[in-house]
């Protein structure tokens, strides 16, 4: 493995602990300021309001999900695509109800320098 290979899989390990901790400021920490999350069911929340955008969607749910990753390309020196799958739980905290979770997902990263890779952009779909 490359050294973008092991800090993208590290990247992306610390983004599935901010999904099960539900800890908004880590979640918006893996992206680039400029960052894009395309959500499935919610509106497209980009750069600035990353950390409220994860805020409002933890604030309705809580997930314990984990990410395989199924296709991990480093494109260029700054570019990288990945493609991976969830699977795992969500509570509505609403109601107390729990259902499976599963998804597909595609990450684009960035290399941002002496932060490293980020996400730039992220969006995701139901398998099924």
């Amino acid at each position: 493995m490359t050294t973008s290979d092991t800090q993208i899989r590290d990247l992306l390990a610390t983004y599935e602990r901010s999904l099960n901790t539900s800890d908004a400021d880590l979640a918006a920490s893996c992206y680039t300021p400029d960052g894009i999350f395309m959500p499935t069911t919610s509106p497209t929340v980009t750069g600035a309001d990353m950390a409220n955008g994860y805020g409002q969607i933890f604030d309705a749910i809580r997930l314990a999900v984990t990410f395989t990753i199924d296709e991990l390309v480093i494109t260029s020196a700054d570019t990288a695509y990945a493609l991976t799958r969830s699977s795992g739980t969500q509570t509505v905290l609403a109601t107390g109800d729990q259902s499976p979770e599963s998804n597909r997902e595609l990450f684009l990263f960035s290399r941002t320098g002496p932060d490293g890779w980020k996400i730039s952009r992220y969006m995701f779909n139901k398998p099924e």
